[in-house]
């Protein structure tokens, strides 16, 4: 269901015609690690429109559309937020170097099957830890 699901799909990866836009009148400029491609326009944008001058930057995902599988890094280029000469340099030749305390990018799991459940969740099954007893429940008289 390949060709389908692209023509009819917006929400797992490019559409058929984002493709052919990117295709036409896209640079590919860099891949992440988790696989999602990075594209900029060849023209920048005319007079006279919003953000005259600038480029247009954009994601196409490889897996699922969702915000919090670009990198923060890679999020600032999209947005045009790094301050260098020409303010579209790619993060990976301005990366520094990992330090040792840095976990890996991971993107947000809420509502997946990897989101964290506490002991108590009912996806758990429900069973809370009982009462220590160290609870007092407030009354408005006392």
């Amino acid at each position: 269901m390949g060709i389908l699901s692209k023509i009819f799909t917006w929400w797992d990866g490019a559409t058929i015609g984002t493709s052919l836009w990117s295709a036409r009148n896209g640079e590919h400029v860099g891949t992440d690690f988790a696989g999602n491609k990075y594209c900029r326009s060849k023209k920048r944008v005319p007079a006279g429109q919003p953000f005259a001058g600038n480029e247009r930057r954009w994601v196409i995902y490889a897996g699922s559309n969702d915000a919090s599988n670009v990198p923060a890094e890679w999020h600032g280029w999209l947005h045009g937020a790094r301050a260098d000469e020409e303010g579209s340099a790619v993060p990976e030749s301005h990366l520094p170097p990992p330090r040792i305390w840095e976990a890996d990018y991971s993107p947000n799991a809420t509502g997946t099957q990897a989101a964290y459940r506490p002991q108590g969740a009912l996806e758990r099954g429900g069973k809370r830890a009982a009462a220590t007893g160290d609870y007092e429940a407030w009354s408005p008289e006392g």
